[in-house]
C-alpha cells in the first residue's frame, strides 16, 4: 500500500533540515501533485537552512581567527539595560564550543521574545560556560552607568566556570581583565559568542523586570522593562519613584 499524502507531510515536517535531501530522494518517484509540491517546499526549506549556515559562518569570523591564533576558550560578553529608568544593568558572558552552530542566533534586539526564550535554553544547554552578573540601581546612581556596566562585565567574566583566554566584547574595553580582549562595534551582530551573551542577558533581565512588576505594579515593567516609555514616565509623575528607579536617570520627571 502506498504511503499516504498525510504521512509524507508528517515525515517531511519532522525531518531535520540537514536530512531533507535524503527525504526528498525517498519520495522523488511519487508522481502525485500534492507530494511534488511538498517536496518543492522541503527543498526551499533546505536551501534556507544552507543560507542560515552560511550566515552563521559569517558570525564566527572573529572566533575562527582567534582559534587559528591558538586561543582555546573565547568568551563573548554583552550587556542589557544601560538605558532604562529602572532596574539593574545585566551582563552575560558565554563560551561556546568551537563546533557550535545555533540556528537563528542573532543580536537579541533583532529577535522576538519567543525566539529569545527558545535560544536562551539552547545556549544554556550547549555552551561550555555561561555567567551572568548585574549591578542594581543603587550602584548605577553611585558610580554611573558606564562604570556599573564595566564592573558587571568583569564580574561576569570572573564568574565563568572555565576562564577564557580571550574576550570578545560589544564595543567596550573592560578594565582589569587578565586575558586579552577585543571590543567590536555592533559585536552582537558580528560575533556568535557576543550574540549568545546578548540573548542570555536580555532574557535574564526581562524575566527579572516581569517579577518586579508583580511587586511594583502600575509602572508597566512587564511591558516596558523599565525603559522610559510615555506610559512609564506618566506613571512616575502619577505614582512617584519606586525603590528600583534610578534617581540619576529620573531627575526632572517629578
Amino acid at each position: 500500500m502506498a504511503i499516504s499524502v498525510g504521512e509524507i507531510r508528517t515525515i517531511l515536517k519532522n525531518t531535520a533540515p540537514r536530512d531533507i535531501p535524503e527525504a526528498i530522494r525517498e519520495f522523488s518517484g511519487d508522481g502525485r501533485k500534492t507530494v511534488r509540491n511538498m517536496l518543492e517546499g522541503a527543498q526551499k526549506r533546505y536551501e534556507a537552512y544552507l543560507g542560515e549556515l552560511e550566515r552563521l559562518e559569517g558570525l564566527l569570523v572573529y572566533e575562527k581567527e582567534l582559534q587559528k591564533a591558538g586561543f582555546k576558550y573565547i568568551a563573548g560578553i554583552d550587556e542589557v539595560g544601560r538605558g532604562p529608568l529602572a532596574g539593574p544593568v545585566v551582563t552575560a558572558a558565554v563560551i561556546l564550543k568551537p563546533e557550535t552552530r545555533i540556528l537563528g542566533i542573532n543580536d537579541s534586539k533583532k529577535l522576538s521574545e519567543k525566539k529569545r526564550e527558545e535560544l536562551y535554553d539552547i545556549i544554556k544547554a550547549e555552551a561550555l560556560a555561561v555567567s551572568v552578573s548585574m549591578e542594581d540601581h543603587n550602584v548605577i546612581d553611585e558610580i554611573n552607568i558606564l562604570n556599573a556596566t564595566l564592573r558587571a562585565m568583569k564580574n561576569a567574566i570572573d564568574g565563568l566556570e572555565i576562564q577564557p583566554d580571550f574576550v570578545l566584547a560589544d564595543a567596550v574595553t573592560i578594565p582589569g581583565l587578565s586575558m586579552e580582549q577585543k571590543g567590536i562595534i555592533k559585536g552582537d551582530s558580528k560575533s556568535m559568542s557576543i550574540a549568545a551573551a546578548s540573548i542570555i542577558a536580555k532574557v535574564t533581565r526581562d524575566r527579572l523586570m516581569q517579577e518586579y512588576d508583580k511587586v511594583w505594579s502600575g509602572y508597566g515593567f512587564y511591558k516596558n522593562k523599565g525603559y522610559g516609555t510615555a506610559e512609564h514616565t506618566e506613571a512616575i509623575k502619577r505614582l512617584g519613584l519606586c525603590p528600583i528607579h534610578r534617581k540619576s536617570f529620573t531627575k526632572g520627571l517629578l
